[in-house]
């Protein structure tokens, strides 16, 4: 560890491409910089962006590592080979090995939970129930009362597909998603984007990570917002942090992984409103989660292979039949890309 820190200040920068909220973003680079003394700079993008990005610079990133954000894109750009993969000392503290690359590409740093949240006072004046499952959300009642991330730019979104296939099988999974979508008023940039809208009522129902939930009730005093895990089971994130292919600062990249998969790191997570489940073993679990009823245990069996080899595929077959049941795909006041 002492050679590594001491060439990795010999390269003395880094950049971070960051998926995760930018106060989380924001603390972990301030205080590996104030840790190992190397200049820490970060641009907080989602992961479809990321992924978009580092697709396109094919080999010559213009960050080193990417922080935060649900690993399905990850996967993706694991298998085009722009991720480095590095054999983690830190990685002995990961809880399970589902929480790492088999190839050592990324390592999982959290989890949460894919539910729904939903502002308690729009339903009671609206005099509806809150829906408990997935097949609910198609009820008539809720049309325009719904808010999803884009399928395009938002790992969450993608983690939504896959769910659905996953559940329902192929076709009927996708057909769920054109269902749902006659329900749909927005479909955010961000994964967290409905999540941030609940409380003040523009948003009614927000299907995203219940932990950002958690944030806007405990951060940002919205009581109004209910928690709800599907009755009939859901899915959980992995986030994860990698090194890009072709990174400028190889050295400093490797040392990040090292910290991100530290106490000095994820402890900092709930201090700035980030309540997602630690994968470390020496980490300190957010009390506020279980608090809300929350199990990282209490999900469905995730098939990460079958997300990872087709999610590029899915994404765009759901795009293919929303356009084909005459949903505007390119409007982009709906499917936002900003």
């Amino acid at each position: 560890m002492q050679e590594l820190i001491d060439a990795a200040k010999a390269e003395g920068e880094l950049v971070v491409y960051g998926s995760c909220e930018e106060d989380y973003l924001s603390a972990a680079c301030a205080k590996f910089e104030q840790l190992y003394g190397i200049k820490t700079t970060f641009q907080r993008l989602s992961t479809g962006e990321v992924q978009a990005k580092i697709e396109e610079e094919n080999g010559n990133p213009s960050a080193d590592v990417w922080f935060g954000g649900t690993t399905d894109p990850y996967n993706v750009v694991a298998a085009e080979g722009l991720l480095d993969p590095y054999e983690a000392i830190n990685a002995s503290h990961i809880t399970k090995d589902v929480y790492k690359h088999a190839d050592n590409m990324w390592h999982g740093i959290y989890t949460g939970i894919l539910g729904f949240m939903v502002n308690k006072d729009e339903l009671d004046r609206m005099g509806l129930e809150a829906p408990q499952d997935w097949p609910d959300l198609l009820k008539p009642e809720y049309k325009g009362l719904i808010w999803l991330s884009n399928y395009n730019t938002a790992g969450t979104a993608k983690l939504v597909i896959n769910t659905m296939i996953q559940k329902y099988g192929h076709d009927e999974g996708i057909q769920y998603l054109v269902d749902l979508d006659k329900n749909i008023e927005v479909y955010t940039k961000s994964g967290s984007g409905p999540s941030k809208n609940v409380g003040t009522g523009e948003c009614t129902i927000g299907i995203g990570f219940l932990h950002d939930g958690i944030t806007q009730i405990l951060d940002n005093g919205y009581g109004n917002i209910e928690l709800i895990i599907p009755s009939s089971g859901t899915s959980c994130e992995i986030g994860a942090t990698a090194i890009f292919k072709g990174a400028k600062h190889p050295n400093a990249a490797k040392l990040w992984i090292e910290y991100a998969l530290s106490p000095d790191c994820v402890n900092q997570a709930d201090e700035v409103g980030s309540y997602q489940f630690l994968v470390l073993d020496n980490a300190e679990q957010p009390q506020a989660a279980y608090d809300f009823g929350l199990d990282p245990n209490n999900v469905m069996d995730y098939d990460f292979e079958d997300a990872t080899k087709n999610i590029g595929t899915y994404v765009e077959e759901v795009m293919t039949a929303l356009a084909n049941a005459g949903a505007n795909t390119g409007d982009t006041g709906r499917f936002q890309t900003e």
